[in-house]
């Protein structure tokens, strides 16, 4: 794996990925009381308790550099997936805590939140270009 701009984008989104999991682990019930809070679609609400171990799993692989593009493209999938909740929950004039990093922050979420996965999304874009 060769250390370059493309590796080091989608590495900051691994770090942020793991660092969000494993806060999701350590919290645990009161994690997820926050998370369905968020209101995910029926259809997500039985893959939610699975959010922390996806995160770990392709942060790591982010950074491990296995995979590198559809790695990528899947982390812009998902990511695409959180910011597309956030921003439906706002839209509708919901502000419950987020849950993004930890339970401990019950500051509600807000368009910072839309912005910063927006940037997170633009740095796996740049590594996939």
């Amino acid at each position: 794996m060769e250390i370059n701009f493309a590796w080091a984008c989608a590495s900051v989104v691994g770090v942020v990925f793991i660092f969000a999991g494993i806060q999701k682990l350590l919290a645990g019930i009161e994690w997820l009381v926050q998370a369905k809070q968020l209101r995910p679609p029926r259809i997500t609400q039985p893959f939610v308790p699975m959010v922390p171990y996806i995160e770990l799993v392709v942060g790591g692989l982010l950074i491990a550099g296995v995979q590198e593009i559809p790695v990528r493209m899947l982390s812009i999938v998902l990511l695409s997936s959180f910011t597309a909740l956030l921003f439906a929950r706002l839209a509708a004039g919901e502000r419950p805590p987020c849950a993004c990093f930890s339970f401990r922050s019950t500051r509600p979420i807000g368009w910072s939140n839309v912005t910063r996965n927006v940037g997170l999304i633009a740095l796996l874009v740049a590594s996939i270009v």
